[in-house]
């Protein structure tokens, strides 16, 4: 072992015993930022970042599990990702596809889908839906796979099954306006019974949430980090850890 990686572990140990077991964050959302910058920067082409960015997950998931997170939201792609040019798109969906699937074969997680299944192939669709299936009798902590995820679509897609509900029970629309709160919206999402999430870490250097768990995130703390996702490491994800931990939550007071 080098000196430069005796250091880097030292390093790491120092920054877990700065994060106190009963300060850790029992939901952390990421948003998976900055894969196609990265393959710029290596002079390769937008399906080589998205690829080393699937490759980072798996890892990223264990770090998870070792620091006690009992769900996990990874932003794949957004609606507005669906926009793309077509063979851009394929690849894309290809990657997702493949990845959900090793997932899967990890055997480790239990795979929750969490997006607009609609505006997804019907192959890709299938697939998530087959994951989750599959995955959930699995004792280990809850992954949320958001793909053809927007926070907008989401809350729409709440408020119309929640009118839907109350439809069929035979609710007026002036009987629901005069009971409906937050609460029963909430129990619409997407993440319907799931704790909000605690912790949201954006990759890239861009310091915005893009409508990502818009409703849910009303009370997180978040965490911008400068490296692409394909370049987020274990010391990384630690820092935001400690920040994490450092922080006094308010709840909106």
């Amino acid at each position: 072992m080098g000196l430069s990686e005796l250091i880097y572990g030292a390093y790491e140990r120092r920054l877990m015993s700065q994060i106190p077991a009963d300060r850790r964050p029992r939901h952390v959302g990421v948003i998976l930022d900055g894969n196609r910058r990265w393959a710029t920067a290596q002079g390769s082409s937008s399906s080589a970042g998205h690829r080393a960015g699937a490759a980072k997950i798996v890892d990223f998931l264990g770090w998870c599990d070792e620091a006690g997170v009992e769900v996990v939201t990874l932003w794949l792609l957004s609606t507005d990702n669906l926009n793309r040019p077509e063979i851009e798109l394929a690849a894309l969906m290809g990657i997702i596809e493949e990845t959900v699937t090793d997932l899967v074969a990890q055997a480790k997680w239990r795979l929750h889908p969490v997006g607009a299944l609609d505006l997804l192939p019907a192959h890709t669709a299938a697939l998530l839906k087959d994951a989750a299936e599959s995955t959930a009798t699995i004792d280990g902590s809850l992954v949320n796979v958001a793909v053809g995820y927007g926070g907008r679509r989401e809350v729409v897609d709440a408020v119309r099954s929640l009118l839907a509900a109350h439809a069929t029970a035979g609710t007026s629309l002036d009987e629901l306006a005069q009971v409906v709160d937050v609460e029963h919206i909430a129990e619409h999402l997407y993440t319907k019974g799931q704790p909000d999430p605690d912790l949201v870490i954006r990759t890239s250097g861009e310091q915005r949430l893009s409508g990502f768990l818009m409703w849910q995130s009303a009370h997180s703390e978040f965490y911008f980090c400068e490296a692409y996702w394909p370049d987020f490491r274990h010391v990384d994800f630690l820092r935001a850890m400690r920040a994490y931990a450092e922080r006094q939550r308010r709840f909106g007071a």
